[in-house]
């Protein structure tokens, strides 16, 4: 991670795709759309979907899908107790390298849920 924080990360991140929302709308409306209709909640909530999100994040070792779904798990009210059942759970499926980025999703998680006791 180039960034201090996951929040300025995250924030890098959005303003770094904007040149793909210029030069490649439907790209990034495709991406969107997909987005959307896979978050939806159906027969699993919003929240476990982030968990899933999150497990997958961490064993693919992405640095920005740790900092925007530890955000969106603080919004949705995912619990430390939940967190880290799921980073077990993603460690088990990715092995030592996931062992690794657990240790950075639980700082981003850390992170955005004292920013959000804060407000």
């Amino acid at each position: 991670m180039h960034a201090s924080t996951y929040a300025e990360l995250t924030r890098d991140i959005s303003r770094n795709l904007t040149d793909l929302r210029s030069h490649h709308p439907d790209v990034m409306r495709g991406f969107n759309a997909l987005s959307k209709a896979a978050m939806t909640p159906g027969a699993l909530d919003e929240k476990t979907k982030e968990l899933i999100a999150m497990a997958i994040g961490v064993a693919n070792r992405c640095d920005g899908c740790l900092g925007f779904h530890a955000k969106a798990l603080v919004r949705l009210g995912a619990t430390p107790q939940e967190f880290r059942e799921m980073l077990g759970v993603a460690v088990y499926m990715g092995g030592g390298p996931s062992l690794m980025y657990a240790a950075n999703a639980q700082a981003a998680y850390d992170e955005f849920r004292g920013a959000a006791a804060a407000a």
